[in-house]
């Protein structure tokens, strides 16, 4: 088989992710980056070429590249392997004569831990953009999204200002394009109501740029990096010392159903994920509260 042939293969398998599996630009990049640094590194030129060995002598490439620990996280390193062991189950599905990817195991990882604030800073936070302002309406406005509806950042900037606020509900796509509703409380009805009642533009976008820097701007509809630096700003001026983004207001979504007794098959609806064990990261919260059961009900009668 040609050495073109593999590269090849791997362009089909990108495009099979894109279009097919309907993954993200930035996962195919991700992918992309992650086969192509295997491929360079192991000199392979045929799919049956990619062997167990090859594989494990990248592995040992990966494991002794320099981090921030030292060494590269086996959470990093687990992400090649993945892209891998996905490349070569594409393969396989194509009758391609390759390594078995149930041969690639991932390295083991300790317990992920969750950045979280409390709900005393939350209420802080939240209450952080205090002047009547546009730009305060409009952040108030993020604020309070994120914390009504999960919502990750980049399903958050792609919303228009159509939603219909007479509802408590609306849909969004998110990863994968899977669709899924989320909920409104009356805060963030609120508070988007305020912000939109004061906005004299006519873009299409929910959350756009203010100021100075939506003068010359092509594109008024703010980034990830733009809500990410809003919401860092208001949690240095609440006084929260930890580090807040918007993933942490969507940690605080979850912990909150949970603490007040939602199970974890609805969260795991509420924040799209595909997988419950992405969601199980948050059963510290669901064992204290287990806890709390044990306490109050165990041993009642032997008193």
């Amino acid at each position: 088989m040609a050495s073109g042939d593999l590269k090849h293969l791997k362009t089909q398998f990108l495009e099979y992710l894109e279009i097919e599996k309907g993954r993200s630009i930035k996962t195919v990049e991700n992918y992309d980056r992650y086969l192509t640094r295997f491929l360079a590194h192991s000199k392979v030129t045929a799919p049956a070429k990619i062997t167990e060995s090859a594989v494990r002598e990248f592995r040992l490439h990966l494991n002794r590249q320099a981090g921030v620990s030292g060494t590269m996280k086996h959470k990093t390193q687990n992400y090649y392997m993945i892209s891998l062991r996905a490349f070569l189950k594409f393969l396989r599905r194509r009758e391609i004569d390759s390594l078995n990817p149930e041969r690639i195991e991932l390295a083991k990882v300790g317990g992920r831990d969750l950045d979280l604030i409390t709900a005393d800073e939350l209420d802080r936070l939240m209450g952080a953009p205090k002047d009547g302002s546009l730009t305060a309406l409009r952040d108030k406005a993020i604020l309070e999204l994120f914390f009504s509806t999960g919502l990750r950042v980049s399903e958050l900037v792609g919303l228009n200002r159509d939603l219909d606020l007479s509802r408590d509900e609306f849909s969004v796509r998110g990863k994968g394009e899977k669709v899924r509703v989320v909920f409104l409380s009356p805060a963030a009805k609120a508070a988007i109501r305020a912000y939109e009642a004061k906005r004299k533009d006519l873009d299409d976008a929910l959350f756009v740029q203010m100021g100075k820097n939506s003068a010359n701007a092509k594109e008024l509809r703010l980034t990830p990096r733009s809500i990410e630096r809003i919401v860092k700003r208001y949690a240095t001026k609440a006084g929260i010392t930890r580090k807040v983004t918007p993933h942490v207001i969507r940690h605080s979504f979850a912990t909150d159903l949970l603490e007040n007794g939602a199970d974890l098959r609805s969260v795991q609806a509420l924040l799209g994920h595909a997988n419950i064990a992405t969601t199980q990261v948050y059963t510290h919260v669901t064992d204290k509260h287990l806890r709390e059961v044990h306490k109050k009900f165990h041993g009642q009668r032997r008193k």
